[in-house]
């Protein structure tokens, strides 16, 4: 027999053994904690959407003034000859 059939026939014979009593309110300790971490994620989320958002804005700002894209004015005005 094959290794898959030994655990296929381990977990047949577990599952017609008796089954054991299931906690007094569990269904709603597991409820409350699934509503808990859906909340911890969406407010995760929205953490790392508005980091991303004020970043986006540090960074036009940074632009719009910095105007990387224009070349430096430069340093000294070359020499007036042959006037």
């Amino acid at each position: 027999m094959s290794g898959t059939g030994r655990r296929e026939d381990q977990v047949r014979r577990m599952l017609e053994g008796p089954h054991p009593q299931v906690p007094a309110g569990l269904a709603a300790r597991a409820a409350e904690r699934g509503g808990r971490l859906l909340r911890r994620r969406r407010a995760l989320r929205r953490l790392w959407v508005l980091a991303l958002v004020a970043a986006v804005a540090v960074f036009a700002v940074w632009a719009l003034v910095a105007r990387p894209w224009e070349a430096p004015p430069a340093g000294i005005t070359p020499p007036l000859e042959g006037w």
